[in-house]
């Protein structure tokens, strides 16, 4: 009789404790969401592209001015265009035990392994400005311009610069998803005007210096070259910089996207004739907006896309 009430006793408490252990959520993500109900400081681990770009530096404001209302403390650093380096910094974060990770990546696919092993520690990710390609890999949330419509909006300044008839290069920098999005905008808005024609795409890395030497090729290839579209405001100063060392300013027109200052400066001086203006600050209150509702429970949509504007030199003046 003792050992039959012994046993009852050991049932019935194991089964309160399954039954606990039911109710209490099982996942990282769902814990960290009751715990932040409470109030208590929430840390995100943050990999940007670069530090060393304006349109980071404010995409960096954005989450620093959200995050400091939201009582969330960021540990933020930067790629720097090293998908090596950024994988180190996203296993750090898993290590550290964060509660979510943002990151905007220097690979959109090589990056994916990385991803997948937060995924594997329960910690949610989140991607700002670029998205992860690599299959597998989940992210909750992805936060970014609408680059597709911006790649519409610099085929339409294009066309406007060279008065709707001429040939075009594209400096290129296929392996960032946002820049895949937007180049796919500008090719599908050229391709219906039958008077302009792509005759190159080349890489320039998204840095000035091999924009410039990827411009010098594509100026060498198509002397009467009519435009470039530079993917982001680097590559289009390095064309710039190209296309003044041939001799052609004026006649080789420029569209860049980002509207960097130095670019608002050669837009106001005639060099480049516009650029696609993003909204980055609004990026990262967003990326962080999406990370304290998933956090307390809700569900934030797949992507959130910010609208573009052009930057023209009557918007400079």
């Amino acid at each position: 009789m003792i050992a039959r009430r012994s046993l009852l006793t050991m049932s019935l408490a194991l089964g309160a404790l399954a039954f606990l252990a039911s109710c209490s959520g099982g996942t990282k993500d769902q814990q960290t969401a009751k715990q932040n109900s409470s109030g208590r400081e929430l840390t995100v681990g943050v990999s940007l592209l670069t530090r060393t770009h304006p349109f980071y530096q404010d995409l960096e404001a954005g989450l620093q001015e959200a995050a400091s209302k939201a009582n969330i403390k960021l540990i933020i650093t930067a790629g720097e265009f090293d998908v090596a380096r950024q994988k180190d910094q996203l296993n750090e974060f898993i290590v550290r035990k964060v509660d979510a990770i943002v990151v905007c990546p220097c690979d959109s696919r090589s990056i994916g392994t990385a991803i997948k092993a937060a995924n594997d520690a329960g910690i949610p990710v989140f991607t700002a400005d670029i998205a992860c390609l690599a299959e597998g890999a989940r992210v909750v949330c992805h936060v970014a311009s609408d680059n597709v419509a911006g790649g519409a909006l610099a085929a339409q300044a294009v066309a406007d610069a060279v008065g709707g008839s001429g040939t075009i290069a594209i400096i290129d920098h296929p392996e960032v998803e946002s820049v895949i999005q937007r180049v796919r905008g500008f090719e599908d808005a050229i391709a219906k005007n039958p008077n302009l024609k792509i005759v190159a795409k080349l890489s320039g890395h998204g840095v000035k210096d091999q924009a410039f030497r990827t411009a010098e090729d594509i100026l060498q290839a198509h002397p009467d070259l009519s435009a470039i579209f530079g993917i982001n405001d680097d590559s289009a100063l390095g064309a710039l910089a190209a296309v003044e060392n041939a001799g052609k300013a004026g006649r080789v027109r420029i569209v860049g996207f980002d509207a960097v200052p130095e670019a608002r400066a050669a837009i106001k001086a005639g060099k480049i004739y516009a650029d696609v203006i993003q909204q980055p600050r609004i990026i990262g209150q967003k990326t962080i907006e999406a990370i304290t509702g998933y956090l307390s429970g809700a569900a934030p949509p797949p992507s959130i896309l910010i609208p573009c504007a052009l930057f023209t030199k009557a918007d400079a003046n």
